[in-house]
C-alpha cells in the first residue's frame, strides 16, 4: 500500500510521529541512524519496555511484524486483574507483584482501565467454599495491597441472587465479592506506545524482522522487512530485545539460540453475546465441572466469556475458535446460567489468543506459572519469555535494568533509573483516576460545542482520554468528508484520529485494535464496513487492487468471528 498524504479532507496532523502517513520516512531514519536498543514485538511487552527505555537515555527504535497488539495483547480476557487463581497454586509473589501493579495501570491510564467488582458464586461440591473463599479473599487483598474501599465481601446464598439473579440457584451457598479491573487490552498498548514514541522512541508496524546482523559473533542489528511497500531495511542497535511472545522462540531460532527453556503456547478463546440474550448484569469469574476457572463479562451492551485453556500448535498469526471452544464455553456458560438456553446461534462474534508460556514439563495447559523470564543469548539478543498483562510495567522495567547491567559489563552505565511508575500514557493526563469522571463531564459540553451530541462527546472522552480534543476538533473540520462517505461524525473522527495518531493501516486496525468494534459490535462494523473502506482509500491513496485486498481481508475476518475454524 501507498502512504500518500491524507490531502485537503482534515486539518489532522499527518506529520506526527506515530502516524499511518510516515511509516516509510521513519523505517528510513532508523536506518540511517544508530540506536542504543532495537526492540522488536508491539505487543504490550515491547511497548512497555520501549517507554521505560525511552525515559531512561537510551536511543530506542522498534518495529512491529504485524500491527501494534495484534497478537497476544488484542486478545487476552480484556482484565488487568491481581491473579486470584494463583492463590490456589501457592503463587504467593505473583499474585503480590501483579495486584500492586493493576492499580499502577489504573493510575497511568484511568481512561483504558477501571475497577470492576467481581462475583465469585460458591457452590455445594465446588472447587471453593465459603470459609476458605473468605480466607482466600483477605490474603489476596492482603498480597495485592488493595485499598480499603476495594477490599472483599462475602454474600450468603439470597444476597448473592440479589448480586446477579440468573445464577443457578441449586446448591448455592454463597458468593465472594471482589475488585479487578476491566480494560482495552489492545488500546492499553496503543496508548502505551504512544507515549513511548512522544518520548523520542521511532516506530513502525508491519515491519518484520527477516534477519540479524553479526560482527565478530555479536549481533549489531537486524535487516527487517516492511510488509507495506516490500523494502528491506538494516537496522542497527547496540542491544537488541527480543519482544515478541508467541514467536519469541522463532527469533532465537534464527539466532540459533534456541536452547534450554522455550515455550509452550496455549490458546484461550472468548465467546461475545448481546445482552439481549445474556442480560448480565454482575461480573462472574466460576468454576467449571472440570476444574478450570471462567469469566462472564458485561461490557458496552455486550456480554463476553471466556476462556479456554488448549495446547495450540497450528498458525500463531491467526488463532480462532473451533467447534470444540463453542461448545465448551456454551456449556460452562448455561451450566452456570441454566435458564439462559444459550445456542450457537446465539455467539455475535468471537477471539481467540495465544499464552506465550515458558514450558514446564507434566503440567496442564492451566497449571503453568505465569511468571516471565529473561534470556540473554551467546550473540547479545535478548529474549524476554512468559508474563501477564497486568505486570507489563515490571517486566519492561526488569528489562531494561539487565541492559544496564549488559551496558555496564561494556564501560556504559544507563543515565536515569525508572519513571514508569508514575507515568502517565497517551490520553492518561486526567489528573489521576479520582479526577477522572469530573474531566469526563467537563469535556462533554466542549464536544456538543464541535458538533457532536452529548452520548457521542461523553463516549470519545472516555475512550481516548486527554486526547479527545484532537477528535472534537477532527469532527468540527470533517463534516464534508464524513458526508460524503457517509460516516456518523464521531466515527470520521476516530478514523482520522487512528490513521494520523495511531498508525492504523488497515481496516482491520481500525476495527479490531483501535476501536474494539469487531469484537464488541459486529453489527456496527457490518454496516459502516464500506463507508469506512471508502474513506480509508481516500486518506491512505489505496489504488483499487489495494481496495479489493484490503476488503477481502475485512470480509473474511468479519465471517472468521462467528465460524468456528475446522
Amino acid at each position: 500500500m501507498t502512504n500518500n498524504t491524507m490531502g485537503t479532507t482534515t486539518n489532522a496532523d499527518v506529520e506526527g510521529g506515530f502516524s499511518a502517513q510516515n511509516r516509510r520516512s521513519r523505517l528510513a531514519a532508523m536506518a540511517a541512524g544508530h540506536a542504543d536498543l532495537l526492540v522488536i514485538g508491539g505487543g504490550i511487552t515491547g511497548a512497555g519496555i520501549a517507554l521505560d527505555a525511552t525515559t531512561r537515555g537510551l536511543k530506542t527504535v522498534l518495529v512491529e511484524m504485524q500491527d501494534y497488539a495484534a497478537g497476544t495483547s488484542s486478545r487476552s480476557t480484556k482484565l488487568v486483574h491481581g491473579g486470584l487463581r494463583y492463590l490456589k497454586q501457592f503463587e504467593f509473589g505473583v499474585v503480590a507483584e501483579v495486584g500492586k501493579e493493576r492499580a499502577i495501570v489504573y493510575e497511568n491510564g484511568p481512561h483504558v482501565t477501571t475497577p470492576e467488582w467481581m462475583l465469585l458464586p460458591l457452590y455445594k461440591g465446588g472447587t471453593f467454599g465459603p470459609f476458605m473463599t473468605s480466607v482466600g479473599l483477605r490474603v489476596y487483598d492482603f498480597l495485592a495491597g488493595v485499598k480499603r474501599s476495594e477490599r472483599r465481601k462475602m454474600f450468603n446464598a439470597k444476597d448473592t441472587l440479589i448480586k446477579e439473579p440468573l445464577l443457578k440457584r441449586e446448591g448455592l451457598l454463597g458468593g465472594g465479592y471482589y475488585v479487578e479491573y476491566r480494560t482495552d487490552d489492545a488500546r492499553l498498548t496503543i496508548e502505551v506506545m504512544k507515549r513511548a514514541v512522544e518520548r523520542g522512541v521511532q516506530s513502525a508496524n508491519y515491519a518484520a524482522v527477516e534477519s540479524f546482523l553479526y560482527e565478530d559473533g555479536k549481533m549489531v542489528g537486524a535487516v527487517v522487512r516492511d510488509r507495506i511497500s516490500g523494502e528491506s531495511y538494516e537496522i542497527r542497535a547496540s542491544k537488541i530485545v527480543n519482544a515478541t511472545g508467541p514467536w519469541v522462540d522463532s527469533l532465537r531460532e534464527i539466532d540459533r539460540s534456541k536452547q534450554g527453556k522455550t515455550l509452550r503456547l496455549t490458546k484461550g478463546v472468548h465467546l461475545v453475546f448481546d445482552q439481549s440474550r445474556f442480560p448480565l448484569s454482575q461480573a462472574i469469574y466460576f468454576d467449571t465441572p472440570d476444574g478450570r476457572m471462567v469469566f462472564a463479562i458485561p461490557r458496552a451492551g455486550k456480554t463476553y466469556v471466556g476462556t479456554t485453556d488448549t495446547d495450540y500448535a497450528a498458525d500463531v498469526a491467526r488463532p480462532r475458535m473451533t467447534e470444540e471452544d463453542r461448545a465448551y464455553l456454551l456449556k460452562a456458560a448455561n451450566n452456570l446460567f441454566p435458564s439462559l438456553h444459550l445456542t450457537e446461534s446465539d455467539v455475535e462474534s468471537s477471539w481467540a489468543g495465544l499464552r506465550p508460556l515458558i514450558q514446564q514439563e507434566g503440567k496442564d495447559p492451566s497449571e503453568i506459572s505465569r511468571r516471565d523470564e529473561i534470556f540473554v543469548s551467546p550473540s547479545g539478543l535478548i529474549s524476554i519469555a512468559g508474563g501477564k498483562l497486568t505486570g507489563y510495567r515490571k517486566m519492561a522495567e526488569s528489562v531494561v535494568n539487565r541492559i544496564g547491567q549488559l551496558m555496564e559489563a561494556e564501560g556504559r552505565k544507563l543515565t536515569r533509573s525508572s519513571i514508569s511508575k508514575r507515568l502517565a500514557i497517551s490520553g492518561g493526563d486526567v489528573g489521576g483516576s479520582d479526577q477522572f469522571e469530573k474531566f469526563v463531564k467537563e469535556r462533554i459540553g466542549e464536544g456538543v460545542a464541535y458538533g457532536l451530541g452529548r452520548e457521542q462527546s461523553e463516549r470519545l472522552a472516555r475512550q481516548y482520554g486527554s486526547n479527545v480534543n484532537k477528535l472534537f476538533l477532527s469532527a468540527a473540520n470533517s463534516g464534508e468528508f464524513a458526508k460524503r462517505h457517509d460516516l456518523p461524525l464521531d466515527l470520521a473522527a476516530e478514523l482520522i484520529y487512528a490513521i494520523a495518531e495511531e498508525s492504523a493501516v488497515k481496516p482491520e486496525d481500525f476495527w479490531i485494535r483501535r476501536t474494539g468494534r469487531l469484537f464488541f459490535d459486529r453489527a456496527f462494523v457490518g454496516k459502516y464496513r464500506d463507508s469506512v473502506h471508502s474513506a480509508m482509500a481516500e486518506l491512505c491513496g489505496w489504488n483499487e487492487e489495494q481496495r479489493e485486498i484490503l476488503g477481502t481481508e475485512m470480509a473474511r475476518l468479519i465471517e472468521e468471528a462467528v465460524t468456528p475454524v475446522v
